[in-house]
């Protein structure tokens, strides 16, 4: 009996549709793309208005075969691929690859994978759009064309290994401009100053210091500080303004991809790829109840819009399940902020808003239950009522400064009954214009300055898609390569760009500012949605980029002076040749300049990435110094000339034979946090002393302050760990 073939990407994806379609259709799944551009050469023909010649990868060679012999059998072909950019040009290689017309297969598309929706787009199949799929290539052949020549570039600049991206070197450049402003940063102290006050029903509360001299106020020291309370000590402190007002909080949108990602990141602490292959479970579908159900609606999209009847039936359910005046009056809409709102037109939402997470957590992995929670709670409560909040607003002057107080108490919770938020209610009493009040005590708090945040997964996206730099389905690649690659490390969460992170993104900005501007690659993602919208041809794209970036190309290889190796003082012991000092992916090294007749390399002190930390250890076999090495078992400390000499030593508080640079009566010791297995330098009189560096310290004090002077790494020179006085001169050395 002759079936109806439908082709989809995914072989969970294609378990769920088959279930919903019955025994007259054969789903098949491709196992993502089927073909792709060569990984050996370029395959694409400048000369020849960029034409790409695609090959077959190895591994969908079997698949491809498969599916040839199932379409000579089957008459109806449909094409049931992703809703995007992506999904159409893998229906258009299918197509190519079966000798088949545009018009040669039914293009049918759902966002989310539920039995109206499917048999809403088997109802009404259109055809492959080659509009998508122009704009697919285009992105594909600008990757490719960027990465196959700016790669090599870097190889012969830098060293082999590297590469190069489009979107990833712009993102690479943020993190580490970002990195460099931390680095810049000077923090600065200054002072906050509150005031106890009472009514005359002796109801006390809290106001701050908000203007002085109707100026805003600047406290930098304690002597200032001191100086202002005696003052305002003698002042009467009366209320010049006193208002009360009822405040609504909205609740925020439905999840696009990006904020998703954000959210996930902040809350979950998801990396970007696993909240999207999370997502992408929910969405191809999950066993419930011995049935296969799509949760969500498509994972990949930049807009918050939401279709009417999802709204009807996210308003109904509240209204059911919490009371008519927790659902929205009217069904709230939200507009997208992205100019190119990619073509899966719905926000992301669960498909059947009654499958409440608790009722489906048993069917649902861990990490799909959180994330699902997420999902559900943040699409229904967007089409909930306003949080309504008490607010009480008190200006109170004495002498010429003017204090502020504000009081704040939940009076609905509304939409947060579903998406709790973090609010810090806080009371003032009732107050008139004109009450004296009384000074019970001031309340002075130190603060310091601090620098920009490092970047985490999340806020990295959140700026990616403020600068219009990449789309939904570029994020989570683009910070998988900068941490393949060695760009960036992960820590504590954060982002940490490392020294060859900082060498490739400086070069590129100084000899391919275009490909690392915000602004132009933002552009160029513009013009990639203009492509998809055709009203742009991918031809002319393509040439306007490549001619101005070719030209550079053959000035910046003919000019740009490769990285040299610093030669030490110091001989090979293999061979009696200069040792210099190399630049690898995971920094830099030691290593013999006769390379690659003598092959003597060992790590330089670098306690990032992994790389080994020198110390002032002597090895008890041959004196030389040691440095931290890892093996079976944790953390050890090795001799330097390994494998000449195999001197090993425990870490276990080892005295340096040197005093604490902080309290001068300890030992400095070389001690191991437990948690996270680092070696560290701390004080022997430990807690008495809380004396505690990553990095190694000096005995020279600092020239500004006397405090303790640390050698950076990352730095390459001398650093206070106390005022931050930097000497970049390299006088400090020990």
């Amino acid at each position: 009996m002759s079936k109806k073939l439908v082709i989809v990407e995914s072989p969970t994806k294609a378990r769920t549709i088959a279930g919903f379609l019955g025994r007259g259709f054969d789903v098949f799944a491709t196992m993502g793309h089927i073909r792709d551009l060569p990984k050996s050469k370029l395959g694409v023909e400048i000369e020849d208005d960029f034409e790409p010649h695609y090959v077959i990868p190895a591994k969908s060679k079997k698949v491809v075969s498969e599916l040839k012999k199932k379409a000579k059998q089957e008459k109806d072909i449909f094409i049931a691929t992703d809703e995007d950019r992506e999904g159409e040009a893998i229906g258009w290689h299918i197509l190519q690859l079966l000798n088949l017309p545009l018009k040669g297969a039914k293009r049918v598309a759902f966002h989310e994978i539920t039995k109206k929706a499917i048999d809403e787009a088997f109802q009404k199949p259109r055809l492959v759009n080659q509009d998508l799929v122009d704009a697919q290539q285009a992105r594909r052949i600008l990757d490719r064309l960027v990465g196959y020549h700016l790669s090599p570039l870097l190889w012969k600049k830098i060293f082999r290994g590297l590469s190069a991206g489009r979107v990833q070197s712009a993102a690479l450049r943020l993190v580490v401009e970002r990195e460099k402003e931390r680095r810049a940063f000077k923090p600065q102290v200054y002072f906050t100053l509150d005031a106890r006050l009472a009514n005359q029903a002796r109801d006390e509360f809290q106001a701050r210091l908000a203007k002085l001299g109707g100026k805003k106020v600047e406290l930098k020291t304690e002597k200032a500080v001191l100086g202002l309370t005696k003052k305002l000590e003698k002042e009467d402190f009366i209320v010049k303004n006193f208002s009360t007002s009822t405040k609504e909080q909205n609740p925020y949108p439905p999840f696009t991809t990006s904020t998703l990602q954000q959210t996930a990141s902040f809350v979950l602490h998801f990396s970007v790829k696993k909240t999207m292959l999370v997502a992408q479970s929910l969405y191809e579908g999950v066993e419930i109840n011995s049935r296969r159900l799509g949760l969500i609606t498509y994972m990949r999209t930049d807009s918050p819009h939401l279709d009417p009847s999802a709204i009807k039936q996210m308003r109904d359910f509240v209204a059911e399940e919490y009371g008519p005046n927790y659902a929205a009056s009217f069904a709230r809409q939200f507009a997208a902020k992205s100019k190119g709102a990619q073509e899966a037109h719905e926000a992301i939402r669960p498909t059947h808003i009654d499958l409440t997470p608790e009722k489906i957590k048993a069917s649902l992995t861990p990490d799909q239950f959180k994330l699902y929670h997420l999902i559900w709670a943040r699409a229904l409560s967007s089409q909930m009522s306003p949080m309504r909040l008490s607010v009480r607003e008190a200006e109170i002057k004495a002498g010429e400064a003017l204090f502020f107080a504000q009081g704040v108490k939940v009076v609905f919770d509304g939409f947060a009954r579903v998406l709790p938020r973090k609010m810090e209610e806080k009371e003032i009493p009732l107050l008139k214009a004109g009450e004296k009040l009384k000074l019970i005590k001031f309340l002075p708090e130190k603060h310091t300055t601090e620098p920009p945040a490092a970047f985490s997964e999340g806020t990295l996206v959140k700026e990616l898609e403020k600068l219009g730099i990449g789309r939904p389905s570029t994020y989570a690649p683009t910070i998988s390569t900068l941490l393949g690659r060695g760009y960036v490390v992960k820590e504590k969460g954060r982002l940490v760009p490392q020294e060859v992170g900082f060498l490739v993104s400086d070069f590129l900005v100084e000899h391919f500012p275009e490909i690392v501007d915000y602004k132009f690659t933002a552009q160029m993602e513009e013009e990639l949605d203009e492509i998809a919208f055709g009203k742009k041809e991918m031809q002319p794209v393509l040439k306007n980029f490549f001619t101005p970036f070719q030209k550079k190309l053959r000035e910046t290889e003919e000019k740009a002076e490769k990285i040299k190796d610093k030669v030490l003082n110091e001989k090979c012991p293999l061979c009696g040749g200069e040792l210099v000092i190399k630049l690898g992916r995971f920094g830099r090294f030691i290593a013999c300049s006769n390379f690659p007749k003598c092959r003597y390399t060992r790590r330089m002190e670098n306690d990032r990435g992994g790389q080994e930390k020198l110390t002032e250890v002597k090895c008890p076999t041959c004196g030389a110094p040691m440095v931290v090495r890892e093996g079976r078992f944790g953390k050890f400390l090795g001799c330097s000339r390994f494998p000449e000499c195999r001197g090993m030593r425990k870490i276990d508080k080892i005295s340096l034979k040197q005093p604490c640079p902080r309290c001068k009566e300890g030992e400095l010791v070389l001690k191991q946090d437990r948690k996270r297995k680092k070696v560290f330098y701390g004080c022997s009189r430990y807690p008495e002393c809380q004396f505690a560096s990553w990095e190694r310290p000096l005995k020279t004090p600092c020239p500004t302050c006397r405090g303790v002077m640390i050698y950076s790494d990352s730095k390459g020179h001398a650093v206070c760990q106390d005022c931050g006085y930097e000497d970049k001169n390299g006088e400090i050395r020990s």
